[in-house]
């Protein structure tokens, strides 16, 4: 009776090992599935990013072309659009660094 129980703890304790083990598994398959899907929205980030990249400098051509011809509204719309991402590169900046709001 004593070794049947004893084979009996052995059993349970390896169950209990290869239980573990199963555990740990899922637990590094499911962190490689979640790395994969966060490499997928990296990915497409890059691509939004490229695509917004090519549209910018595209739309600069023109606007320097326009420029360049002696169109006074597009010189007006160059320094508009310049003065305007000035304008909110300093705000976004300030909001990121912050001013610094002192307490008296």
């Amino acid at each position: 009776m004593s070794e049947a129980y004893e084979r009996e703890r052995q059993n349970n304790s390896r169950l209990d090992e290869l239980s573990s083990k199963v555990s740990a598994l899922r637990g590094v398959t499911i962190n490689i599935y979640d790395n994969a899907r966060d490499q997928g929205v990296i990915d497409s980030s890059n691509e939004v990013f490229s695509n917004m990249g090519t549209s910018l400098k595209g739309s600069a051509g023109r606007l320097t072309r326009m420029a360049q011809q002696g169109n006074k509204v597009a010189i007006l719309k160059l320094a508009g659009i310049l003065v305007a991402i000035i304008v909110v590169l300093y705000w976004t900046l300030g909001l990121f660094f912050g001013r610094g709001s002192k307490a008296t």
